[in-house]
């Protein structure tokens, strides 16, 4: 369970009683804190009168849509919402991205990858406030960083890096011992949704890592947890 996981709540509106059922307790297992719902009525009522991180918003509901509770909800909060749908066709997307959706999960949908979804949704999201936002320098060892300058030094010793290979270290170092995942890391360094067949990441991780390692840093302090992500140790 991370710190992300624990601090978050996350409402479901999902018809469906045995997959809400199902998703409520993968999440609540997974730390997170749940309310649920099985209507668009009571959907928007719920997701209007109290603060969520995040809101799993299914498409086909009684009383009133998946879109028309997006489209209202959109005018009074800024809610990240993940819509959930059997419907998986490209018009559909469509519809949920211009009405103000931050991701669109078609159904059937592995727990797995519901989970990696919503851990990039939510460190996206709430990254700002996880991190001090007078923080603009950090030094862990030897190593500092400098946000206003974009600067990195080992030992005193200058290390010249890109934009992207900036922000991914920063953003490793500030989460120090935490596994950040891909999706969250494409998302926010790379700007763009995670492919597993996309290696850009890998080869800018490749590439910091060197950088550090030449400069003298130990090798395992930049590490790829296989399946999960990165993390500074």
């Amino acid at each position: 369970m991370t710190n992300t996981a624990s601090k978050a709540h996350i409402l479901i509106i999902e018809d469906d009683p045995i997959l809400n059922n199902q998703i409520a307790a993968q999440l609540t297992k997974n730390g997170y804190s749940i309310e649920q719902c099985f209507c668009g009525e009571k959907g928007l009522t719920t997701a209007v009168s109290k603060f969520f991180d995040l809101i799993l918003l299914d498409v086909l509901l009684p009383v009133r849509d998946g879109f028309s509770v997006l489209n209202n909800l959109r005018k009074t909060r800024d809610t990240p919402v993940m819509m959930l749908t059997a419907c998986g066709a490209e018009e559909d997307r469509i519809t949920g991205f211009s009405k103000g959706a931050d991701d669109y999960l078609p159904k059937p949908f592995s727990f797995t990858e519901l989970g990696l979804r919503i851990d990039a949704i939510l460190r996206r999201t709430r990254w700002v406030n996880d991190t001090p936002t007078d923080t603009h320098e950090m030094s862990r060892g030897l190593l500092k960083l400098n946000k206003n300058t974009q600067s990195v030094s080992y030992n005193k010793k200058p290390i010249a890096m890109t934009p992207i290979q900036f922000k991914l270290l920063w953003l490793l170092v500030s989460h120090q011992h935490e596994v950040l995942s891909k999706p969250y890391l494409y998302q926010l360094v790379l700007e763009r949704e995670f492919s597993a067949y996309d290696r850009s990441l890998d080869m800018h991780l490749s590439r910091v890592r060197r950088k550090l390692v030449d400069a003298g840093m130990e090798k395992d302090k930049l590490k790829t947890v296989h399946g999960l992500g990165y993390t500074f140790a």
